[in-house]
């Protein structure tokens, strides 16, 4: 690789992917320091990176909808906001045909991207086309490893690979003034729980939730805040409602640099398999993450901070999307409220209550 000036990654995963995408970000700085780094995600994911000092700049991609004029212009402009910094280098970590496209119409002289087996037009984008890329150690963080693999190819790595997040002043203060309306401070104890998923079958029971956020009142006098997205209002409210301690819904009233923010101020995470464990991980935050069909291996560490929660059948984690991809898993339906209440009383007196 010739030392390039101007690095743009393309991550246009999910949120979660992103917020995983940070060691790769500190990866590329600390082997070209001297160069300008970039991203390209989906809007509006630019927000849990915004602060991030390892970049110099966030792309937000979004598919545009209107008249055609309006589409045309949209995209026009996209292309000419890709194309006006003139990257040396753009690295796709994903396998999308999108990223491939934006990486071509990028100009870049250097464009590496994964190989796909029975997608020649996708790989001819490319100038660099990796067909290996090993794993790192064992020690490395197995979800952020998914990106920092395939620059590990081309030269680039870090010694860290676990993924930190930064809040910005501005997403920090809309969080303290959220706050406050719940008569909370960043100074004191308290949980944030977010008990959704993209997909339903990586939910729990809303009446289980109920019971763990009422016994953490009674047993620690710990209030408890909800969070998750604008389609998810009515969930949390149903899951608040009738409940004896402190619970506020704050559900659908943040954007993500805010919802990151507001993590990283809580005392702990409570959550299933989505983005929201992921941003406690990446400020520090004790968690406790359940996971049933999808394997907590393949994208999470557990320690003494970060507990995971398993149900106890053999047939876990089955990689299905719920049982015989019928969109529901048996094994969190069943999965007893006591077993989520013992992993969160290990994590408070090891991390909290002490």
């Amino acid at each position: 690789m010739i030392s390039p000036r101007k690095i743009l990654l393309i991550q246009l995963g999910d949120v979660g992917d992103v917020v995983l995408t940070a060691p790769t970000i500190r990866a590329v700085k600390e082997t070209y320091p001297g160069a300008q780094v970039s991203i390209l995600v989906k809007k509006p994911f630019g927000g849990v990176l915004s602060a991030d000092p390892n970049l110099d700049s966030i792309i937000e991609f979004s598919k545009e909808r209107g008249s055609l004029l309006h589409v045309i212009r949209a995209y026009w402009s996209f292309i000419a906001q890709l194309r006006k910094p003139r990257y040396d280098l753009v690295i796709d970590v994903r396998t999308g045909d999108r990223g491939a496209i934006f990486s071509l119409l990028t100009g870049a002289a250097q464009r590496v991207g994964r190989y796909v087996g029975n997608k020649y037009w996708r790989n001819s984008l490319f100038t660099t086309v990796l067909h290996d890329y090993p794993p790192g150690p064992s020690t490395a963080h197995p979800g952020a490893d998914q990106s920092l693999r395939i620059v590990r190819a081309i030269g680039i790595d870090t010694t860290n690979s676990l993924p930190k997040l930064y809040a910005a002043n501005a997403d920090r203060n809309a969080a303290v003034a959220l706050l406050a309306e719940c008569s909370l401070t960043p100074e004191g104890r308290w949980v944030t729980i977010n008990p959704f998923s993209r997909w339903q079958y990586k939910e729990w029971n809303n009446g289980k939730w109920g019971e763990v956020i009422d016994w953490l009142w009674e047993r620690y006098q710990l209030p408890s805040i909800l969070v998750g997205s604008p389609g998810e209002i009515a969930g949390a409210e149903a899951i608040a409602e009738g409940r004896r301690g402190h619970t506020f819904v704050l559900t659908g009233k943040t954007t993500l640099g805010e919802l990151a923010a507001l993590i990283s101020m809580s005392s702990l995470h409570l959550g299933v398999d989505s983005a929201a464990p992921h941003m406690a991980a990446a400020f520090a935050v004790p968690s406790v993450t359940l996971h049933g069909p999808s394997d907590w291996r393949s994208w999470r560490m557990a320690d003494e901070l970060h507990r995971i929660v398993r149900p106890p059948l053999d047939c876990v984690p089955c990689r299905r999307m719920g049982c015989d991809d019928s969109q529901r898993s048996r094994c969190l339906e069943e999965l007893d409220t006591s077993a989520v209440i013992a992993a969160v009383e290990e994590v408070l007196h090891s991390n909290i209550m002490k």
